[in-house]
């Protein structure tokens, strides 16, 4: 990688370039890592679920489990990167908002340990608004799956 710039989709873009590209951090950060990116198409976010993590002491203590809108909330945050990635320059000063989820849905639960592969395609791309299907899997097994639509507006 040079600049920032992936050069094949197999390259990966680590957790120092996520954060040049998203405002999020710790303990709102979701994801680790994005790779398989494919500008304006597609990208694979990657978060290793630690118990550290702040959410597991309240959900819940006996039986930790991360919550579904922390799944959808990576969701959001591999596709603000591919947003990112995908515009480039235009991106400057500029934040992607969430504006819709639909069709939430919470198959499986996500625990300590896993490794959620975060997969976003897009949808429909229409000046600054971006819609994008979303699916979460743990060990190639579908987590969770959501559409949801985002903004790109001035900070």
């Amino acid at each position: 990688m040079e600049s920032g710039i992936l050069k094949d989709q197999n390259d990966t873009i680590d957790i120092d370039k996520i954060m040049e590209m998203i405002p999020h951090r710790y303990p709102f950060l979701m994801i680790d890592r994005v790779s398989h990116l494919i500008p304006n198409k597609s990208a694979i976010g990657i978060k290793n679920v630690s118990i550290n993590e702040p959410h597991f002491q309240g959900h819940f203590p006996d039986k930790p489990i991360m919550p579904g809108v922390l799944i959808i909330e990576a969701m959001a945050q591999t596709a603000g990167v591919l947003v990112v990635h995908s515009l480039g320059n235009e991106t400057h000063g500029k934040l992607v908002y969430f504006m819709s989820v639909e069709n939430a849905k919470f198959r499986n639960p996500v625990l300590p340990g896993d490794v959620l592969k975060i997969h976003v395609e897009t949808k429909q791309h229409r000046k600054s608004v971006w819609k994008f299907d979303g699916t979460a899997k743990v060990n190639d097994v579908i987590v969770s799956e959501s559409t949801f639509t985002a903004m790109i507006m001035d900070r």
